[in-house]
């Protein structure tokens, strides 16, 4: 026997209650975790607390090697499209500090930990239209409500799209159209979103959840292995892309953020901004 002892994993019934107020989990007897991200139990209202809760929920799915497939979705109607009314103070209070330890730490955690942190396939949902879209995007297969629209309100709020969004999208788009899209913030509806190669099926919105598991028993069907080593060969593209921008992307933005001098992340920037969306329009000016 050995002079030590493994460090205790996670339990799914511990941080089932410790994540309550960002997920509502709900995980089936062969490991396949449904994950609905959340503010009040109705759509994501960002917010510095929020954003810390992402990075730290994947890396505790990843830490659980009980999860063997996570599927990743919003609350309601939209997925994310607004801000919590107070849930910048923090920032606006002390932008030197919270530039780094919200922007730039757990932003970037919060993107490396989907590629980096789960060893296990990944199905996201767009549940309906919203920003921070790169959390869906780099998930192994993507879903999309037919009825959702994907747009980067960054150049928007006067703020750098160097968040991680301008990693999935020039992946996704190339380079011209990823220019265009963070440049003009133009909104992609589901069609669209599908043509260019941003996700993988759109559906209606109420059969969503019954797809992603269907695909998940379809993986679940292949040996637990195989299934793993299988999300390292998909990956591998994100992984370099990662590693050549990522870090680089945040702190060009967090230079901008702070050579303004002022926080952006006010709930007046971040509503307004999803005005044209909500309205079915491409971009803000047309």
């Amino acid at each position: 026997m050995s002079l030590q002892e493994f460090i205790p994993t996670p339990k799914f019934d511990e941080y089932k209650e410790t994540f309550k107020d960002f997920f509502e989990l709900t995980r089936r007897e062969d490991g396949v975790l449904l994950a609905k991200a959340h503010t009040l139990g109705g759509p994501v209202q960002l917010s510095v607390q929020n954003h810390r809760a992402l990075g730290q929920f994947l890396k505790t799915v990843g830490a659980d090697p009980e999860n063997e497939l996570l599927i990743i979705t919003g609350s309601g109607d939209e997925f994310m499209m607004d801000s919590d009314p107070t849930g910048f103070e923090l920032e606006a209070a002390d932008n030197e500090y919270w530039a780094y330890e919200y922007a730039y730490k757990d932003g970037r955690t919060n993107v490396s930990s989907m590629v980096n942190d789960l060893e296990i396939p990944t199905i996201g949902i767009f549940n309906g239209s919203g920003f921070h879209s790169e959390i869906l995007l780099m998930c192994d297969i993507t879903l999309m409500s037919e009825t959702a629209r994907i747009y980067d309100l960054h150049l928007g709020i006067s703020s750098v799209p160097g968040d991680g969004i301008h990693s999935a999208f020039i992946e996704l788009l190339g380079v011209k159209r990823a220019a265009y899209a963070l440049l003009t913030g133009e909104s992609f509806d589901a069609e669209t979103a599908l043509d260019y190669g941003l996700v993988n099926e759109i559906l209606p919105q109420d059969e969503l959840i019954a797809r992603a598991y269907k695909l998940a028993d379809h993986i679940m069907s292949q040996h637990r292995t195989v299934r793993r080593l299988s999300t390292q060969i998909v990956r591998r593209p994100w992984k370099k892309r990662i590693v050549d921008d990522l870090d680089g992307g945040f702190g060009i933005q967090m230079f901008g953020h702070l050579a303004k001098g002022a926080a952006v992340h006010s709930r007046e920037h971040i509503a307004s901004s999803g005005d044209y969306v909500r309205q079915g329009r491409k971009n803000s000016f047309d």
